[in-house]
């Protein structure tokens, strides 16, 4: 089995260089760096964790607190999460929570019985113990796609992203815009504040029947949202979505009655998920670099666990995208959910 010592005589350094490199720390020649991890690669030589954990006092893992209602989004960035800190060697735990507090406690006690190096959070959390728990223990903390206020995080403008999204839509000419948003989270509540800026700079009404609110940000409850704004308010040409997953419910309630997407209603989503591209009609929507903010939230932990540069309380802003295809489109005379006297359009 190969070691320390032969991957170091190779490259001609010493161990303690070749363990700097391993370890993630500074201060290494960016050639010599290539040098280590290629044989690394090509030897496949695994560090021993046991004795890394003695020497460094670490213990490798990494918690990660997600929600028990995964949402295709929030698959896409774990999996890159856990893959990317898998491969800077750690091993990583997995804390669900629900949207009650008692959940929360439960999560708590869980996370107080590991000995963690860090935790990332895609869950927004409402305990104040839990930070209260990160504290005192002294555990890096990023949040992905959600922010408090003395913690890292990672993620895009979602207020400005929402904001030039439905701008967007009034720029195609569409003026009876509805809503799918959602409760219990803040990213919801900045995507609705952009959906009601961007009309508000538009010169259009701000028409609280025209938003629905659901629970979860899922298909299932894209279907719930719509029914409820197809109750609430059916003169509409466009539709804007909280997330993409929300959409493509919708867009089966609206095709379901008959309604066309894009002819009578554009439908635009928020994320840009992989079934985004895929469904029928390709969804319209804003892109969030999902690869990109999982390798800066792992890496943004790593640098902290090991002593970087980077303190707490740092926010990385990526930018975001509108992805145009073919959900949208400007609104066709007589398009929408209502004819001249109400009734649904065929």
């Amino acid at each position: 089995m190969i070691s320390i010592k032969d991957i170091a005589r190779q490259v001609g350094t010493s161990p303690s260089t070749v363990s700097r490199v391993v370890n993630g720390k500074a201060y290494v020649n960016s050639k010599k760096r290539e040098q280590i991890l290629s044989l690394i690669k090509e030897t496949g030589y695994v560090p021993n964790k046991a004795a890394r954990s003695m020497v460094l006092k670490r213990s490798f893992a990494v918690g990660i607190i997600v929600p028990d209602t995964f949402n295709l989004f929030q698959q896409q960035l774990f999996s890159i999460i856990e893959r990317r800190l898998e491969s800077l060697g750690y091993h990583t735990i997995f804390f669900f929570t629900r949207l009650d507090l008692s959940s929360e406690e439960d999560c708590l006690d869980r996370l107080a019985m590991e000995k963690l190096d860090g935790i990332v959070i895609l869950q927004e959390m409402h305990l104040p113990g839990f930070f209260e728990h990160f504290s005192r223990a002294g555990l890096p903390v990023v949040a992905s796609t959600c922010k408090y206020h003395d913690y890292s995080s990672v993620g895009v403008k979602e207020k400005q992203a929402a904001f030039e999204g439905v701008n967007y839509l009034v720029g195609i000419g569409h003026k009876k815009i509805n809503m799918i948003s959602g409760v219990g989270f803040a990213f919801g509540t900045r995507r609705t504040e952009g959906y009601y800026e961007a009309l508000a700079f538009n010169g259009l009404s701000r028409d609280e029947s025209r938003v629905s609110s659901v629970q979860y940000y899922t298909a299932e409850f894209g279907m719930y949202g719509m029914s409820d704004l197809l109750q609430k308010n059916r003169d509409f040409t466009a539709l804007f979505a909280a997330t993409d997953e929300l959409a493509i419910g919708a867009i089966r309630v609206l095709r379901d009655e008959g309604i066309r997407v894009p002819e009578d209603v554009s439908v635009l989503g928020f994320d840009d998920i992989y079934m985004s591209n895929y469904i029928v009609p390709r969804l319209t929507t804003i892109r969030q670099p999902i690869s990109e903010i999982g390798e800066q939230t792992a890496m943004a932990l790593h640098r902290s666990i090991t002593g970087g540069n980077v303190s707490a309380g740092f926010d990385i802003e990526l930018p975001h995208r509108l992805v145009i295809r073919e959900s949208t489109a400007p609104p066709a005379a007589g398009s929408g959910t209502d004819g001249p006297e109400g009734k649904r359009l065929s």
